[in-house]
């Protein structure tokens, strides 16, 4: 049964966050070397390793007998293209309390009260 995997129930796991990030920093990595980097077992990052790539966030390329995996930068567009604009709200609304608390004057609330 192949179920399709959710990119955001992913990206949600800091293991699998980490494997991505460690991905940012260099081009490609077999999955010895991605382990290497985690106190945990191989199998265990295997299967993270396998759930990436299932949501195409990683891609594979076999090079004689050794797969590496590396970031597929269209997939994480789209991700950062759906997140932008949450992003920009969150930005507008702490703008607007950055202006609220600069303007903000305690002995003027106290009087008010």
């Amino acid at each position: 049964m192949n179920l399709r995997r959710d990119v955001f129930q992913a990206i949600a796991d800091p293991t699998r966050r980490a494997i991505l990030l460690l991905l940012t920093a260099s081009q490609s990595m077999t999955a010895g070397i991605i382990a290497s980097n985690f106190n945990t077992a191989r199998p265990t990052v295997s299967k993270h390793l396998q759930i990436l790539t299932e949501c195409k966030l990683l891609e594979q390329e076999q090079k004689g007998r050794e797969i590496y995996y590396h970031l597929n930068p269209q997939k994480i567009k789209e991700i950062a293209d759906f997140i932008e604009p949450f992003r920009k709200l969150w930005d507008d609304r702490f703008n607007k309390l950055e202006s609220i608390m600069k303007n903000y004057n305690p002995d003027n609330y106290q009087k008010n009260t």
